[in-house]
C-alpha cells in the first residue's frame, strides 16, 4: 500500500519548488495494468495549480510529474519505498469544476455552486449538498443548500466537495494560456 501523508509531504515540496500549489493527492485502484490484463493498477493521482491562473498547462504537468518521478525514484534508491503497488502516476490542473480540497478554496470561490459530500449528516439525514457556497469561517463551512436552505457543517466532515460547472463558474475562470496555440494552429494548416 502507501503512505498517503508522506506521499502528500514530498508531492508538495517539489510543486512548491516549481512554484505550484497542491491541491489534491489521491491513490486509488483504478485503470488496466495492460491491454490484454484482467488486473487493475493503482493511480496516483497529483492534482496542482499555478498560483496565479489556477491552472497548469501541459508542459507544467510534465516538468512536474518528471520531478515527482526523480524524486520517488532517489528515495526509493535510499531505501524509502513511497509505493509497494505498480501504479501510474497522474498529473493534472484541478480543471474548471475543481475539487473543494483546501480551507482557502471555501473562501476562494465563495459565491459560486458547488455539490458536497458529508461524512456525517445535517439538516436531518443528508449527506449530499448542492447549492451556492457562503464560505468558511474558522473550519465551519457554510453552503446556501437548494433543498434545505443554509447549513453549515465542519470542513472535517467533508468526504467531497466540488464546483458545479455553471455559466458564472465559466465567465470568473480565468482562460487558459493559449500563448503558442496559434503557431501550432499554423502548423497543422501547412501540413
Amino acid at each position: 500500500m502507501a503512505d498517503i501523508a508522506r506521499i502528500t509531504e514530498i508531492v508538495e515540496l517539489e510543486a512548491k519548488a516549481l512554484g505550484f500549489d497542491l491541491v489534491r493527492v489521491r491513490y486509488f485502484k483504478g485503470g488496466e495494468i495492460g491491454p490484454l490484463s484482467d488486473e487493475e493498477e493503482y493511480t496516483l493521482q497529483i492534482m496542482a495549480e499555478r498560483p496565479d491562473t489556477g491552472q497548469l498547462v501541459i508542459e507544467d504537468c510534465a516538468t512536474l510529474s518528471h520531478r515527482i518521478s526523480d524524486r520517488f525514484d532517489a528515495l526509493e534508491e535510499a531505501g524509502e519505498v513511497l509505493i509497494n503497488d505498480a501504479y501510474r502516476l497522474e498529473v493534472s490542473s484541478p480543471g474548471i469544476d475543481r475539487p473543494l480540497t483546501r480551507p482557502k478554496d471555501y473562501t476562494q470561490w465563495a459565491g459560486h455552486e458547488a455539490r458536497v459530500s458529508l461524512t456525517n449528516p445535517v439538516d436531518g439525514n443528508r449527506k449530499s449538498l448542492q447549492g451556492d457556497l457562503v464560505g468558511i469561517d474558522g473550519d465551519v463551512v457554510t453552503l446556501d443548500d437548494k433543498k434545505s436552505g443554509r447549513v453549515s457543517f465542519p470542513l472535517a466532515d467533508i468526504h467531497s466537495a466540488k464546483l458545479v460547472l455553471t455559466d458564472k463558474l465559466i465567465a470568473a475562470t480565468r482562460p487558459l494560456d493559449t500563448s503558442g496555440a496559434d503557431d501550432i494552429l499554423e502548423e497543422e494548416q501547412e501540413d
